[in-house]
């Protein structure tokens, strides 16, 4: 029996304004490559994986028109202001043959370095479970609670605290169903996992690799670009 198809989503409106410059993160370049083709690539290279939907800001005078990675289709929509409303917007825009329980996987765009050991394990996770999974990364350090003056406060425990990565792993309709929900409640969810738990849902954690690092500032751009360069030279 054949498994069922999954797509992914990969919301990619944003203009990286943490980063700074001209071009959004998602378009700098790390080992010859633009971040997003590195994290379409690690998408539709996977076996199971149909297709990639990338939702880009109205304008986006950047993206270079691809329509297709490892000869899968790379189908695009307009994204909105914020993260949740990209991904609802890709959710939507989404083939028809892609039903309400397939499988959707939502990976950042600015996250290059995924492995497929890792999309192995989160797609196996979150085909049997019902409440969708997402990889993630116990917290190793040790954290402390800083006050208005930025003196310590506290030291908190990081037991059972993990950070969340991508990609996060979810059916079609309840993701889009739980998107809603948090936007007319007025709640800006910062990753889909947070809009999951509101309904109640307890997506599993899958321990990812700690190198599945999101670009957020100019040194992470460098850590990429060395572990990228890397895997090219040890494929």
């Amino acid at each position: 029996m054949t498994a069922p198809a999954i797509w992914a989503v990969i919301p990619a409106a944003g203009r990286g304004t943490r980063f700074g410059g001209a071009v959004p993160k998602q378009y700098l370049e790390a080992a010859g490559q633009p971040l997003i083709a590195h994290a379409l690539d690690a998408l539709a290279g996977h076996p199971r994986v149909a297709g990639v939907m990338v939702a880009l800001a109205h304008d986006d005078p950047h993206w270079p028109g691809w329509t297709q990675r490892h000869g899968k289709p790379v189908l695009r929509c307009t994204g909105g202001g914020e993260r949740a409303d990209s991904v609802l917007a890709a959710l939507q825009a989404l083939p028809d043959e892609v039903g309400a329980d397939a499988l959707v996987l939502v990976h950042d765009a600015a996250r290059p370095n995924l492995q497929r050991g890792d999309l192995d394990r989160l797609i196996e996770a979150a085909s049997i479970d019902a409440d969708g999974a997402i990889l993630a990364a116990p917290v190793r350090d040790t954290l402390k609670r800083a006050g208005g003056d930025s003196r310590i406060v506290a030291t908190e425990p990081r037991e059972a605290l993990w950070r969340a990565l991508t990609p996060q792993a979810f059916r079609r309709g309840v993701l889009a169903d739980a998107l809603r929900q948090a936007r007319s409640a007025g709640i800006m969810v910062t990753d889909e996992a947070m809009a999951m738990e509101r309904t109640g849902a307890r997506p599993r954690l899958v321990e990812g690799r700690e190198d599945n690092l999101k670009v957020t500032t100019p040194a992470d751009l460098a850590l990429a670009d060395y572990l990228l360069s890397r895997r090219s030279a040890n494929p």
